[in-house]
């Protein structure tokens, strides 16, 4: 297999293995550990952890979008992530990324080092194509049906695969139009962003039709609802379920997995590398 090489603001990640992205999230009202990490020094040391288990790319997120939050003012979000991603990228050489669909968060974040954009809303928000296009980093584009206010109310598909992927063609000519080149991003199907479950069991068993013209795949199915309805466990007893889904969507050809258990995670992830190189490292 060919290696191909991810720039991330400079910093790489090679294409032939798999990688785990840590979420981070600076906010008190995220579905799993809203409140947890909201402090810098809290940040720090839950970044410090993640990054000593193996974590590739830190995920710094200051605006919940689990179903039913509501939006967080642009000053706001600014407040929560600047100070934290200034003092990730000060400390460390793991790629940092901020989870936002603002423009002046996106370019704030380039200024203080941030390597990749990771937008549930596509860069659809006014001003954030030609914002994502200036600063120059990686893009992850995200499905979502709806908003997160009302996205989990009654999501209807009548080919949800489909779907999914007529809407990155069309990010994907939006992209183009305002310059953003083909090599800088990347596709995320958006588990749980109005979708069913039989909708999220469906592009998981057929992941590998999103991998559109080759690009990347980035999934997040970490402690989701669609783990605890199949399994009827609350959120702090997705784990094992959590790391089946990674497994089946790294088979299925997942390249970044966006998760909270990073350590089990890794083990998973460098396992099933070995598994699919034939060879360990």
């Amino acid at each position: 297999m060919v290696d191909t090489i991810c720039n991330f603001n400079g910093k790489t990640l090679s294409r032939t293995s798999a990688h785990v992205m840590g979420v981070l999230n600076v906010t008190p009202d995220s579905f799993s550990d809203g409140g947890r990490f909201v402090g810098l020094d809290q940040a720090l040391y839950q970044a410090q952890a993640m990054i000593d288990a193996g974590a590739a790319i830190i995920d710094v997120g200051g605006e919940s979008t689990r179903p039913g939050a509501q939006a967080v003012s642009e000053a706001e979000e600014l407040v929560r992530v600047v100070p934290v991603i200034e003092a990730l990228t000060a400390r460390f050489d793991t790629i940092v990324s901020v989870d936002t669909s603002t423009p002046a968060v996106m370019v704030a974040a380039a200024k203080h080092g941030a390597g990749l954009i990771n937008d549930v809303r596509a860069l659809q928000r006014p001003g954030a194509l030609s914002a994502a296009a200036d600063t120059g980093l990686a893009i992850c584009l995200m499905h979502m049906q709806g908003q997160p206010e009302r996205m989990q109310d009654s999501p209807v598909y009548g080919d949800v695969v489909a779907e999914v992927c007529d809407f990155f063609q069309r990010r994907l000519t939006a992209c183009d139009l305002a310059g953003i080149a083909r090599d800088r991003l990347l596709l995320d199907p958006g588990f749980g962003f109005g979708k069913a479950l039989e909708h999220n069991l469906l592009l998981l068993n057929r992941l590998e039709r999103l991998t559109i013209e080759e690009l990347p795949l980035l999934v997040g199915l970490s402690r989701k609802s669609m783990i605890g309805a199949v399994l009827n466990k609350p959120v702090e007893e997705r784990l094992y379920g959590s790391l089946a889904s990674v497994a089946a969507a790294v088979m299925k050809g997942a390249w970044i997995v966006r998760v909270h258990d990073v350590g089990p995670t890794v083990d998973v992830v460098r396992m099933l590398n070995a598994v699919r190189l034939e060879r360990a490292g």
